[in-house]
Order: C-alpha cells, then sequence, then structure tokens
C-alpha cells in the first residue's frame, strides 16, 4: 500500500508538470469544479442485499474526510418501492456533518421532503426527465404531472428555508424514446429553474452520450438557463463518460456528479451501468490543474471501504491500476 501512495503520488506531481503543455491547445477550463458525490444514494439504491446502516454511515464519514464538498447522503421515498434507503433518517441524523460540506437527499415527493425536513434535512435533491415514457414506468405519470409534484416540493421548500436541486434525467437518450430532443430538456429545465431549483443536473441516465451530442443539448439549455446553474450527471455505460464530462467542462459547466468507485446505475433504464466513478474524475481534474479539494488517497480508501462491505470490484480505472502498482 505505501509503495503505491508514493507511486500516485509521483503520478500526481507528474500531471502538474505537464499541466501548462496539456491544457494549452485544449480551450478554457474551470479552474475550481464541484463535484457532487452521489455514491451513498445513486451508488447504493440498487444493491440488491441490503447494506448495513452502519455502513452507509461509514461510507458517507470517509467522503467528508476526502474533501467532497457535497455528499449526497440518502432518498426519503418510500420502502416499498426501494427497499434500501428505508433507513434514510438513521444514516441523516448518524453521519458527522463536516463544516463547509452539504449533504443534500432525494425526496420524490411532498411526504418524502416533508419526512427529510423532520430529519434534519437542509437541501433537497427532486427528480423529472426528459422522456414521457420513462417518467410513466419511472413514476408513473406524465412529465408536466411530475413537474407539478416537483413544484409542490419547491413550494414547501421555500416556506422551510431549505434549498433544492433538480434533476432531469435521460438528457441525451432514453431507453424507450431513443435520443431526446435538446429543445425539450431545455424547455424542462427552464422550468425547473424557474420553479427555484438552484442548481440542475443534467443526466445521462443510460450513458448513450457522446460529447458531440452533450454540446448540441448543453447548447440549447444554455439558452435558458445560465450556465453556473448547470451540471452533468454522465454514466459510462458506452465508456463515453470523462470525454462527455471534458466537453460539458470545456463548455463552462464547474459541477459535475460522480459516485464513488463507480457504483450505482437506473433500476429503471435497461442497460445503464456505473455512475462515474470519482476517482477517475478527480485524477483527470487534477491533471488539468482544476482544484477540486478532494484528497484523492483518502477517495480510493473509501472506496475501497465500499467494495469490500459489498464484496465487488471498483469500476474506477484509477483504483483499479494504483491497486496493481
Amino acid at each position: 500500500m505505501a509503495t503505491a501512495r508514493s507511486s500516485l503520488r509521483q503520478r500526481l506531481v507528474g500531471l502538474a508538470s505537464l499541466r501548462a503543455v496539456s491544457t494549452s491547445s485544449l480551450g478554457t477550463f474551470p479552474k475550481r469544479v464541484k463535484i457532487v458525490e452521489v455514491g451513498a444514494r445513486d451508488g447504493l439504491q440498487n444493491e440488491k442485499n441490503i447494506v448495513p446502516t452502519a455502513v452507509k454511515i461509514r461510507l458517507i464519514d470517509m467522503l467528508s474526510e476526502a474533501g467532497l464538498p457535497v455528499i449526497e447522503a440518502t432518498s426519503f421515498v418510500s420502502p416499498k418501492w426501494v427497499p434500501q434507503m428505508s433507513d434514510h433518517t438513521e444514516v441523516l441524523k448518524g453521519i458527522q456533518k463536516f463544516p463547509g460540506i452539504n449533504y443534500p437527499v432525494l425526496t420524490p415527493n411532498l411526504k418524502g421532503f416533508q419526512a427529510a425536513v423532520a430529519a434534519g434535512a437542509k437541501e433537497v435533491a427532486i427528480f423529472v426527465a426528459a422522456s414521457e415514457l420513462f417518467t410513466k414506468r419511472n413514476v408513473n405519470c406524465s412529465i408536466d404531472e411530475s413537474l407539478q409534484r416537483a413544484d409542490q416540493i419547491l413550494q414547501a421548500a421555500r416556506t422551510a428555508n431549505v434549498h433544492v436541486r433538480g434533476y432531469i434525467s435521460c438528457v441525451l437518450g432514453c431507453p424507450y424514446e431513443g435520443k431526446i430532443p435538446p429543445a425539450k430538456v431545455a424547455e424542462i429545465a427552464k422550468k425547473i429553474y424557474s420553479m427555484g431549483c438552484y442548481e440542475i443536473s443534467l443526466g445521462d441516465t443510460i450513458g448513450v452520450g457522446t460529447p458531440g451530442v452533450m454540446k448540441e443539448m448543453l447548447s440549447a439549455v444554455m439558452h435558458e438557463v445560465p450556465v453556473a446553474a448547470l451540471a452533468v450527471h454522465c454514466h459510462d455505460t458506452y465508456g463515453q463518460a470523462l470525454a462527455n464530462i471534458l466537453m460539458a467542462l470545456q463548455m463552462g459547466v464547474s459541477v459535475v456528479d460522480s459516485s464513488v468507485a463507480g457504483l450505482g446505475g437506473c433500476p429503471y433504464a435497461e442497460g445503464a451501468s456505473g455512475n462515474m466513478a470519482t476517482e477517475d474524475l478527480v485524477y483527470m481534474l487534477a491533471g488539468l490543474g482544476t482544484d477540486t479539494g478532494v484528497n484523492l488517497q483518502k477517495l480510493l480508501e473509501a472506496g475501497t471501504f465500499i467494495c469490500q462491505a459489498l464484496n465487488r470490484k471498483t469500476s474506477s480505472k484509477v483504483a483499479q491500476a494504483t491497486c496493481k502498482l
């Protein structure tokens, strides 16, 4: 392990020395990127075996120790639909709240929002989709009906002084409808931004997007929503996540969602593999000279912990590489 740590430090030093050369012809990148860690919620929600509450709490605490600025802690969804998240109150109350770190939770409806606030949530996330069929199969309603549900939460959040982040699924493609028109994504983004979402995460839910499609979609959305209010959430199903994120960074996006060890997928999107591995994202951003405030070594340790707890191999290429050094 000591040899691996030394080699990792040497590689990061090497990355720093190459920054001036490697970024000179790539355009402008943000000087700092905010990483929204979704592993504890999006990464674990589809696990077939129930993950012990203590393991979830320890994972979140380790992610906090690694310096991640935003860690999505859990989901206040009905245990009937997502049994893995039935311990949401215990998790939110059990984690250490580090100064300067936000711990948002997912709230699919007003009942979930009320339970989250009662448990101490200071920030919540709502979700909609750019696909009618995906929305129907995911939450059994139309897009318009899902927007009405979201507006109920946003109105209650204003009263409770709780910040709301919005997710839009299937922005680059849908398992049921195929390609989604960028104008449709832009229309929905404009609506939830006007409702009060301070930040909107644009999700390539099944990972079918390519940089060209990402550019087209973002161009449309940026005509309706300020780029400072946008984030990207890329799945790596076709190995395009880092490339799509790089395109988003070049277009001015400075908030990126990712999941430790590449955990997660989507239970309603057939073929969706893991999220973007946070370790790989941090490694790439270090090479670009972009600050994240994240300690990569501590992040790798968090990834090792949860993979051992789940008895599975990491999906992070950086973690795989450092284990072989």
